[in-house]
């Protein structure tokens, strides 16, 4: 089994459960930030069972979404239609999906971490995908999350300090953006099965220029 396999492996297991791992509500700052801009197309990466692309389809906001993960996709499926809404979800890893440049007026990157080997390249697309004058919304856990998740396993999150983020990262992913937010915080959260209690994260809001 190569490392796509098990990475592929790691997540179908996690979402084959009955239960949602991180609960069916969106998440917080997502469904803060997500009501300020005007409702349009949306891409979710990552987005494993769905949560916050079938929020965001509540709204209004025409959904895609994709993960490498066919048990998140059944799960996200099952949610949009306990919903009454659809999403376009797509499985596979991002050079095999078909999406267009300037397709979307927003990018919803929440808890999207990435191998390494992919990370930097994962994010120059979503620039492009993104049409000028776009929204990145963004939550990830940040390289201080390493002492979190090590003194409480159940917050969840990598534990490898390359799939975590650093301000720096951002804004070298995301040079010609106007922040509106970009900062790290503590928060606390409570998100299903896999992210409770206490971590470190960072927040970003952009504007494509």
């Amino acid at each position: 089994m190569n490392s796509n396999e098990s990475w592929t492996s790691r997540w179908d297991d996690r979402y084959s459960k009955d239960e949602y791992a991180y609960g069916e509500e969106p998440n917080k700052y997502l469904a803060e930030q997500l009501k300020k801009i005007p409702v349009g197309t949306i891409l979710f990466p990552a987005e494993g069972e769905g949560r916050n692309a079938v929020f965001a389809a509540k709204l209004g906001w025409t959904v895609a979404a994709f993960d490498i993960s066919f048990e998140g996709k059944r799960k996200a499926v099952r949610l949009a239609e306990k919903n009454n809404v659809t999403i376009d979800y797509k499985v596979g890893e991002l050079q095999t999906l078909d999406f267009k440049d300037e397709q979307f007026d927003a990018i919803a990157l929440i808890y999207a971490h990435f191998p390494a080997d992919i990370k930097s390249l994962y994010h120059k697309a979503f620039d492009k995908f993104l049409k000028k004058g776009g929204t990145i919304i963004f939550e990830s856990f940040s390289k201080k999350h390493l002492d979190y998740v090590t003194a409480n396993e159940k917050v969840g999150g990598p534990k490898d300090l390359d799939s975590l983020y650093s301000i720096e990262e951002i804004k070298s992913y995301f040079t010609n953006y106007e922040i509106i937010e970009l900062a790290e915080k503590e928060i606390e959260l409570s998100e299903g099965l896999f992210h409770n209690g206490k971590g470190a994260v960072i927040r970003f809001v952009g504007q494509k220029k």
